[in-house]
């Protein structure tokens, strides 16, 4: 089946109780049995719930995965895909990963005996060097937030091999709809579903996708201990919001193009972000192993009143965290997404106080170059 048909249909059987073509919300904590050990799949919904089960059939169908595990964030999907190295390993985490991912290696990880060194993951040479006897994953983002750097999935993937290791990427700012990581030797994909699987600004929540059967035992396993699962209401919401995933896609990548291309040849603007940019160092990667470039696009403004005037002098483009929804959101990675991150390392990467990213949305996009112009002028 093609991608769309999968969105709508994977996990999405009608309900066989009724009939319903929406998978049923089934707001329970508990499910009666017919006697000890007898049951119909289902015994506490921390461990099992049906609609959860439907959106988990639906995202890894999505990404060409055997097993897929919803959870109730982001951050708790990648900290479920982290505790498969343990205190003595060694992680190579890309040097421009998102604030909170960073967080989490630094502030918790770190604890618990977990080494990882910061690597420029673009830079093939520079991953191999980095390679010691005991590293265990890649950790990888690509494109980057919120540089928008690329990284060679393949690449990347055969050498993490040959080491012994596993690469898990994040793919939230792609979706599966323009890059599928596991197509390109990618062990484990995590996701933030708040972002464009949802789409609409209503949900928080996380996924993992994985062929590996002993992984994922392992990653249902810590689901179910942990408990950091993805509600019922949320999995309906999100189920909702992949249906329509592809022709969102669409819309954003359509839009992305041309507002970076605006941003481009505004004066006022210094440095645009976007892989689907010609200028841009990787594009010709971008093109090889996504089939579009989407919708975030990040701008150098010059300094931090410059990006303070643009931030806060849009009418349409709502100043607010997050990406992904169908209204433009536009923010300030410095103090807000990359805050955790400090000063000496955001600068190293470019993410300056001038700096303003936008998750360009699906409005007409004659009125979000107005808002941008007007805000930049």
């Amino acid at each position: 089946m093609g991608f769309s048909t999968t969105a709508i249909h994977a996990g999405n059987e009608p309900d066989a109780a009724t009939g319903a073509v929406s998978v049923p919300i089934y707001q329970t904590s508990t499910y009666a049995q017919d006697g000890l050990g007898k049951h119909k799949g289902f015994e506490y919904a921390r461990t099992q719930n049906p609609t959860r089960s439907a959106l988990e059939k639906n995202i890894s169908a999505l990404e060409n995965a055997k097993f897929g595990f919803a959870f109730a964030s982001g951050m708790s999907a990648i900290d479920a895909t982290l505790r498969l190295v343990k205190a003595g390993d060694h992680v190579i985490l890309g040097d421009n990963t998102y604030g909170g991912t960073f967080r989490l290696f630094s502030r918790v990880l770190a604890d618990y005996g977990v080494e990882f060194d910061l690597v420029d993951t673009s830079d093939v040479t520079k991953v191999e060097t980095a390679f010691k006897p005991n590293t265990k994953m890649v950790f990888v983002e690509t494109p980057t937030n919120p540089v928008m750097t690329v990284t060679d999935l393949r690449a990347i993937s055969d050498l993490a091999h040959a080491n012994g290791a596993r690469v898990v990427c994040d793919n939230t700012f792609m979706s599966p709809y323009f890059q599928r990581p596991i197509e390109h030797g990618v062990d484990i994909v995590v996701h933030s579903t708040t972002k464009y699987l949802n789409g609409h600004s209503d949900s928080v929540g996380g996924f993992v996708a994985l062929n590996d059967e002993k992984d994922a035992e392992w990653i249902g396993f810590i689901q179910n201990s942990v408990g950091a699962i993805l509600s019922p209401f949320d999995s309906f919401l999100v189920l909702r919001g992949t249906k329509t995933l592809a022709v969102r896609m669409e819309a954003h990548d359509k839009n992305g193009r041309i507002v970076a291309n605006f941003l481009a040849e505004h004066p006022r603007v210094e440095k645009v972000f976007y892989p689907g940019l010609v200028s841009h160092p990787q594009h010709e990667l971008a093109k090889r192993q996504q089939s579009g470039f989407g919708g975030m696009v990040a701008f150098e403004t010059g300094s931090f009143s410059n990006a303070k005037k643009v931030l806060e002098s849009v009418k349409l483009c709502t100043l607010g965290e997050s990406l992904g929804g169908v209204e433009s959101l536009i923010s300030h990675p410095a103090s807000m997404t990359h805050a955790s991150v400090p000063l000496e390392k955001r600068q190293a990467l470019g993410i300056t106080d001038g700096l303003v990213r936008i998750s360009v949305g699906i409005e007409d996009v004659e009125d979000i170059l107005s808002d941008l112009d007007q805000a930049l002028g």
